[in-house]
């Protein structure tokens, strides 16, 4: 399989895996989502874009009762701790889940 086929088969089975926590976030608080997940999401792609050395625009920041999702794809395992560090900094000690992935490693 080629680089990218993995890649999708690897953000398809990641979005899978958070449906099932998107719907529960659903029932409890609707479309709009729970009050203050769009200000926590936003604060922290905030500070990425500020943080020196992270590459943003390949990461996605989600949040959803109060839990951060972090999506997409980073050139190495420093950068990708570097974020789940930001983000969890930011957000006050929310639980993070870090569903990033790193490039070098897809397709080994």
């Amino acid at each position: 399989m080629n680089r990218h086929a993995i890649s999708l088969i690897l953000c398809l089975l990641l979005t899978q895996l958070s449906a099932c926590t998107a719907y529960q976030a659903y029932r409890k608080c609707g479309f709009a989502g729970c009050p203050g997940d769009r200000e926590i999401a936003a604060q922290i792609e905030s500070a990425l874009r500020a943080t020196p050395g992270i590459s943003f625009w390949d990461i996605q920041v989600q949040s959803l009762d109060h839990v951060v999702y972090l999506y997409g794809l980073v050139d190495t395992d420093p950068e990708r701790a570097r974020i789940e560090e930001v983000a969890s900094r930011v957000s006050g000690g929310l639980k993070i889940v870090n569903s990033i992935a790193v490039r070098a490693s897809i397709g080994r």
